[in-house]
């Protein structure tokens, strides 16, 4: 009788495991294991948004989802990002499109100095562009939404206060941005940004042409003395957060309206996160001892004009590729008229940033 009930009682504990084991599996199967990528440092804002960005993904799907998140380039350097996620590398992916030159010429139009005011009013006609003209060269990632940087402003160790004085500076721009550094006087260099403070220290560059942002996220401000806010003739950046369309295409409904909500709410706060992070890089200049240079009417005009040749050796290399340049024309136009829109909804708003006109500030 007593062999017979320890019989019973090991049967009962092995069918009770092989219940846990079989709900475990299950829920092993239920749960969407994905993975993001960044190639921001932890620290930065624009890493943390992306982690803010995780936490409401699982939180909303009620743990369904669960995200393996890689910053600073952990999983994927950013040239690789986007090919890193169309071959399944990562399942999601952040980058900017001039990290891959050539590979979205059309959405490259967005990085011309157009004159944006502000990283806020470039998120979204980036958006807007993306949405209107939907570029083929997206089709094999399922897009989230783009951001944009702040527009570029000169960050020297020798003032410039006129176009004059950008002739015989090297300046840190690559790509299109150094187009226009070229079209200004200026002499572009390529040097990686990681490797531009080291430069201007050394004088292997007289300095850079990138965002407010940077003169605290990549600490400019300990080696240029000088800041000149020329947003009106500055690149930007254009960002994308971007998915590999396979594995979008198989999430469940319910995940996937998850999904395309929060991509409309970031769109968004990736728009705040943006100017908020040049206002920390201005307010880290000024405690440094940077002096911040403003264009007058008259030097902001002349910098426009110089600038043109720059958009027109965009608009000429398109056609060369066979698009029609009333067609790009097109594009620059639209993307002039959403930034006008944007600038009115910014004073509106009264959203502030620390360039554009003094309504904003």
């Amino acid at each position: 009788m007593k062999s017979r009930s320890i019989y019973l009682a090991a049967i009962l504990s092995a069918l009770l495991i092989l219940g846990f084991a079989s709900q475990h599996q299950a829920y092993a199967q239920d749960t969407i294991q994905l993975k993001f990528a960044n190639y921001f440092p932890p620290p930065s804002q624009q890493s943390k948004i992306c982690e803010e960005f995780i936490a409401d993904l699982e939180k909303q799907t009620n743990g369904k989802v669960k995200v393996q998140y890689f910053a600073g380039g952990a999983l994927l350097k950013a040239p690789v990002m986007f090919k890193g996620v169309t071959t399944g590398i990562a399942d999601f992916g952040l980058a900017h499109v001039e990290y891959s030159p050539g590979r979205m010429p059309v959405t490259e139009v967005c990085d011309l100095p157009l004159g944006y005011p502000s990283g806020w009013i470039a998120c979204h006609v980036m958006n807007d562009f993306y949405k209107k003209f939907k570029p083929k060269e997206w089709n094999e990632v399922h897009m989230l939404w783009m951001h944009s940087s702040t527009p570029n402003v000169i960050i020297s160790k020798k003032p410039v206060r006129s176009l004059e004085d950008m002739k015989g500076l090297t300046i840190r721009a690559p790509g299109r941005i150094g187009d226009t550094i070229k079209a200004l006087g200026g002499t572009p260099s390529p040097v990686p940004v990681m490797e531009t403070y080291d430069a201007m220290s050394k004088g292997v560059v007289d300095g850079v042409n990138t965002p407010f942002e940077t003169l605290k996220t990549f600490r400019f401000a300990e080696v240029a003395k000088y800041t000149t806010g020329s947003w009106q003739v500055g690149n930007v950046y254009a960002f994308y957060v971007v998915m590999n369309k396979q594995k979008y295409d198989k999430l469940p409904p319910d995940v996937k309206q998850v999904v395309d909500k929060l991509a409309g709410e970031y769109e968004e706060k990736f728009a705040k996160m943006w100017n908020q992070v040049d206002i920390d890089g201005k307010e880290f200049a000024v405690s440094k001892g940077v002096e911040i240079i403003e264009l007058t009417p008259e030097q902001v005009e002349k910098w426009k004009a110089a600038a043109e040749p720059a958009i027109d050796a965009y608009v000429q290399s398109m056609v060369g590729a066979g698009y029609k340049e009333g067609e790009v024309r097109g594009w620059i136009k639209y993307l002039r008229e959403r930034i006008d829109h944007w600038t009115k909804k910014q004073i509106e708003l009264k959203i502030k940033s620390v360039t554009g006109p003094p309504e904003m500030r």
